[in-house]
């Protein structure tokens, strides 16, 4: 059987595709002299929350999602993050491949939110494979990928927060049912107000909430961004 080894060594974020996209760079080991025709791999792709420190402003964002600092030692656990299918072409000994990974600046998610909640620094990720290699020198074999092929790997933050910017430069993103939905853009229509950002401002301002000062231009219905 051929032994398959995994690391990853390198991530960017794709300012070609059509959504946030990272790209992470895999190297693939096989033993012995034999080729692998091909790799079906599934690769499942976790937060481990727990390999990094935090600062005071990082654990209040992140309150959350595990609740009080005090009770960390119970509630930090793994975050999914994606699963993504990968297919490699035929190599012998190494080859490396890029693996794409669909994002999403949806903050219902929780590895948004963890992302969104850290300031610097880097996101302990762990790769974890399977799926089918088809290797042999004379014809092919059909093997397992065994389930315990995984790889370590830490990101930059800096690298999401590229990713981000490309996308949705300046701004944030938020998911709303489509009543809501509606009944904001009533508001807004019975307001003859200019933008979303003015309708979210002017409800903060009727619940006495001071909105912070705006920077930028102002999010507007019309520059057809949407979150994948």
């Amino acid at each position: 059987m051929t032994e398959l080894s995994f690391a990853c060594t390198g991530v960017r974020a794709d300012r070609y595709a059509a959504g946030p996209t990272l790209v992470f760079r895999l190297r693939i080991t096989a033993t012995g002299d034999e080729p692998v025709h091909a790799l079906a791999l599934r690769c499942q792709i976790r937060i481990e929350p727990a390999r990094r420190g935090y600062e005071p402003a990082e654990a209040a964002a992140l309150a959350d999602l595990f609740g009080e600092r005090s009770r960390w030692g119970s509630t930090v656990q793994p975050v999914q993050f994606a699963q993504v299918p990968v297919m490699v072409p035929a190599f012998t000994g190494q080859t490396e491949t890029d693996l794409v990974v669909p994002c999403t600046y949806d903050m219902d998610i929780a590895a948004t939110r963890y992302f969104a909640a850290l300031t610097g620094g880097e996101v302990p990720l762990l790769m974890l494979f399977s799926g089918t290699a088809f290797t042999g020198a004379g014809g092919f074999r059909v093997e397992p990928v065994p389930w315990d092929r995984e790889a370590a790997f830490r990101m930059p933050v800096a690298t999401w927060r590229e990713m981000v910017e490309q996308h949705f430069p300046g701004c944030g993103w938020i998911r709303l049912p489509r009543d809501t939905m509606d009944a904001l853009l009533a508001f807004r229509s019975r307001r003859a107000l200019p933008s979303w950002e003015a309708t979210v401002r002017a409800l903060l301002d009727e619940a006495g909430t001071a909105a912070p000062p705006r920077q930028g231009p102002a999010l507007t219905g019309t520059t057809g961004r949407t979150a994948p």
